[in-house]
């Protein structure tokens, strides 16, 4: 429902309720928050009437993301589930974010009661019955724990007023030390570390599937994200797809020897999978570049570049490894 212009005495972030046009009674503006984990964690401000969300926007109060969202859809995951349970949007349950883009602390008040769906807690709180487990975690409703989460450290009060609130962290934390290491110190040598077995002082490892080590897959294929996406998150949107369409960038030094012509559709392999895509062929590439922000959907055959990447972790922080991944290209 389109609403008229903003009332004189209305404050972006505070509570107000007002006539929508066309509207018989008042519009209440509720605060919440996005429970992406982005740097920014969106604020919210939902409009309702009548116990129905009408329209969410982002909060223009909030000192980081200033009114800004992103786009909000089921991903690529939901088609190969065999069950759904109905869990609640962020427009119909209590919950608190922090971020690690600012140190603002988000509460998020649900504008609306949940329908045909239940909380995660509610899901918890029912197996925990079910299952005979009595702690006392079990028997506090969401909004206590909003108020539990940071404890002492935010002014719950505050939050509910203004929907935020920063967390008294210094601008320079580690100005005095107190790093977390043994010594307090930032550690060049970590004595922690090398009792776990890895050498105490950060090295450098070779890849998994270096460059010259299979004859089968000689191209090594990274997959950075595109220039116009913020990770996946709007690819559903077909304004914002700049990028065209998912393709493959080669080095022109590669396809010549392999039949592979620029916008020909190729089959790039290995032997965890293929993925087939447009070839791009430019000088900007290394040996092989593969963009991997697109969902599964997209695609030529609904695939993507998962289709070739490893499983494997990294030594020290188990990351993944999807950029350690060896392939070849063929014509389709």
């Amino acid at each position: 429902m389109p609403l008229p212009g903003r009332p004189g005495r209305y404050h972006p972030g505070m509570p107000a309720t007002f006539a929508p046009a066309g509207a018989a009674g008042g519009l209440q503006l509720v605060r919440s928050a996005c429970p992406h984990d982005c740097p920014d964690t969106c604020a919210l401000l939902t409009a309702v009437q009548d116990g129905v969300a009408l329209k969410v926007q982002g909060n223009p109060a909030h000192p980081q993301t200033a009114g800004v969202l992103c786009d909000k859809v089921a991903r690529d995951v939901e088609r190969h589930a065999d069950y759904l349970l109905p869990a609640t949007t962020q427009l119909e349950h209590w919950d608190i974010h922090a971020s690690y883009g600012h140190t603002e602390v988000l509460l998020n008040r649900p504008p609306i009661a949940p329908r045909q769906a239940r909380t995660n807690t509610q899901v918890f709180r029912g197996l925990a019955a079910r299952m005979g487990f009595d702690d006392p975690c079990f028997a506090e409703d969401d909004e206590s724990l909003c108020r539990l989460a940071f404890g002492d450290q935010v002014d719950f009060d505050a939050l509910l007023e203004h929907g935020f609130a920063g967390l008294p962290v210094p601008d320079a934390p580690f100005a005095a030390g107190g790093f977390p290491t043994e010594s307090g110190r930032c550690e060049f040598f970590s004595a922690r570390l090398a009792r776990q077995g890895p050498d105490g002082v950060p090295d450098h490892l070779p890849n998994h599937e270096a460059i010259g080590s299979s004859a089968l897959y000689p191209l090594a294929m990274i997959s950075p994200p595109a220039r116009n996406f913020l990770n996946s998150t709007c690819v559903n949107v077909r304004s914002l797809r700049a990028e065209g369409e998912p393709v493959l960038e080669l080095h022109a030094l590669d396809p010549a020897a392999r039949g592979v012509v620029d916008g020909a559709v190729v089959r790039v392999f290995n032997d965890r999978g293929e993925y087939f895509c447009k070839a791009r062929v430019n000088a900007r590439a290394r040996p092989v570049n593969g963009l991997g922000i697109w969902w599964r959907k997209p695609g030529l055959a609904g695939t993507n570049v998962n289709q070739l990447t490893s499983q494997r972790l990294t030594d020290l922080g188990r990351a993944p490894v999807f950029y350690d991944c060896l392939v070849d290209v063929q014509p389709a």
